[in-house]
């Protein structure tokens, strides 16, 4: 794909003050390890193809994604032939270790590989040993980004160790970024203020159903110059694909969650903007924020998350949408 035929979604642009750049769109790999329910190996070689051919060149993993299974489909891929790694970024996530054990189906709403179960360690050994094992599931040379992952209960020992680790092998040129990634604002504005993060992936806290990331943790964002990934634009599904057995937050949505859904989805539909293309381009209207993460499951999810994206969306649309989120609050 020529830079003349390409989306502005495949624009690349920097991630804050990093030195590092992403599509401003990327593909989260959650989806391919498994999460919600099982995905087969080609249909998920055939998403990352069809996100390759829509000028995606940013591609997020961890371990927990399936228990490594989205790391080793990504690497597959990225390392097969007509897959340039030096146009591609790609970041993972340190703080879970996988070890052998038995897990059910659906063991932490992932059905992924058998045989391993995630352990939390946020230590720097943690780290390093973290990064070998994804390097080696991978089969990738590097990573560009890390992140420190969900480490909601574990503040101390990821301030103190994997923090510094990571830091480290930064200045080392191990890795070229590195950031926190959660599902909370309030710590990730700790990591912002107290440390010397490149880059905050935000799941979940700026999206049409909760903006909580734009009171502290946008603006201290823009205040460092820290890049800001925002994924989970979907909030687990809802906001793409609104039901009553709709998931939130990875869990069913409450009712009054989707009575606030539907309520954005009828004001959408008076512009003929269908729910999911505004939840995927609102994120991006912050000036803080670099680029979203979007995940998928199959080819067709891709396809209609790029349709979505090359929507045009009348303006008058969002300031009708700040209204009724400002009534919820």
């Amino acid at each position: 794909m020529s830079s003349a035929t390409r989306p502005w979604y495949a624009e690349r642009v920097p991630l804050g003050r990093s030195g590092v750049s992403v599509s401003r769109i990327g593909l989260g790999t959650a989806p391919l390890g498994g999460l919600f329910s099982a995905v087969g190996g080609r249909q998920a070689a055939e998403t990352l193809e069809a996100a390759w051919a829509e000028g995606i060149r940013y591609f997020d993993t961890a371990p927990h994604y399936g228990a490594g299974l989205a790391e080793r489909r990504l690497g597959a891929f990225l390392t097969g032939a007509g897959h340039s790694r030096t146009e591609t970024t790609v970041s993972t996530k340190v703080g879970r270790l996988l070890v052998p054990g038995e897990s059910a189906p659906g063991d932490e709403a992932f059905h992924g590989a058998p045989g391993l179960v995630r352990v939390r360690d946020y230590s720097a050994e943690g780290v390093h040993r973290s990064l070998t094992e994804s390097l080696e599931r991978s089969g990738l040379d590097a990573f560009d980004i890390v992140f420190i992952h969900d480490p909601d209960d574990c503040w101390e020992q990821a301030l103190n160790g994997a923090y510094p680790a990571l830091a480290r092998l930064r200045d080392e040129g191990a890795v070229r970024a590195i950031g926190a990634g959660m599902n909370q604002t309030a710590m990730l504005t700790r990591f912002v203020t107290e440390t010397d993060l490149d880059c905050v992936l935000v799941a979940g806290r700026y999206s049409l159903l909760d903006r909580s990331a734009a009171d502290e943790l946008l603006p201290a964002c823009a205040a460092r110059e820290v890049g800001v990934l925002v994924g989970g634009v979907f909030n687990s599904g809802i906001l793409a694909h609104l039901a009553p057995d709709a998931m939130y937050d990875y869990a069913p949505a409450p009712e009054a969650v989707l009575r606030r859904a539907l309520a954005l989805g009828e004001r959408c539909a008076e512009y003929g903007v269908p729910l999911a293309a505004a939840a995927l381009r609102f994120p991006l209207r912050h000036p803080a924020v670099t680029g979203v993460v979007v995940g998928a499951r199959s080819a067709q999810e891709i396809t209609v998350n790029a349709a979505h994206a090359s929507m045009a969306i009348p303006e008058e649309l969002w300031p009708e949408l700040d209204v009724l989120q400002a009534e919820e609050r």
